[in-house]
């Protein structure tokens, strides 16, 4: 598996390809969410059933824009996520009718995340999008906190690993739906 830095990212996400890359608590696994292909192969790699759905993880609102159907918030819904942007906390929201199945599951919805953490902002900004974001871990598994367990865990699976630091944050992000603002996971 290449090891690789942030920079150098952006042709293996455009070009399909599945990496793992620190987050703010722990390692994800990442990819372009428009290609399917990708998407499809972060689910086998994690042994994830698609109906539940991934994480999009982006460096601001605006890249996130095309995938989300803002039609169904309200100002105050959307003023609560950027009252918490960028930094740890993830929103369900409603999705446009075009995002693959395989991104928003079962659902109408997506859990989407601006990250405060430099790195996932440099690879959103790479490719100018949302990325896939993930924990890097096998289903039922904990998720990976080095790379070690990556190369470990995931060797022969992956088209690379993103050098860099974890953040700051020891738990994953606090998960929010947006419509009821009821908190489904406590970060």
């Amino acid at each position: 598996m290449l090891q690789i830095p942030a920079s150098a990212s952006k042709e293996i996400l455009l070009g399909g390809g599945v990496i793992a890359y620190p987050t703010e608590a722990v390692y994800g696994l990442g990819c372009d969410p428009d290609n399917e292909a990708a998407v499809q192969r972060i689910l086998e790699i994690k042994q994830r059933p698609w109906q539940k759905g991934l994480i999009m993880v982006a460096s601001n609102f605006a890249q996130l824009r095309p995938y989300i159907d803002e039609a169904q918030l309200t100002e105050a819904q959307l003023a609560s996520a950027f009252a918490k942007w960028p930094g740890p906390f993830t929103f369900i929201m409603p999705v446009r009718a075009s995002l693959s199945p395989f991104v928003r599951g079962q659902f109408d919805t997506c859990a989407v995340r601006v990250s405060a953490h430099p790195l996932v902002r440099e690879l959103c900004d790479l490719v100018n999008k949302p990325i896939i974001s993930t924990s890097a871990n096998l289903a039922g598994e904990p998720p990976a906190v080095t790379a070690e367990a990556i190369l470990q865990t995931f060797d022969g699976k992956l088209d690379a690993l993103v050098i860099g630091q974890l953040g700051e944050q020891r738990q994953p992000s606090t998960i929010i739906d947006i419509r009821s603002g009821k908190v489904l996971r406590q970060g």
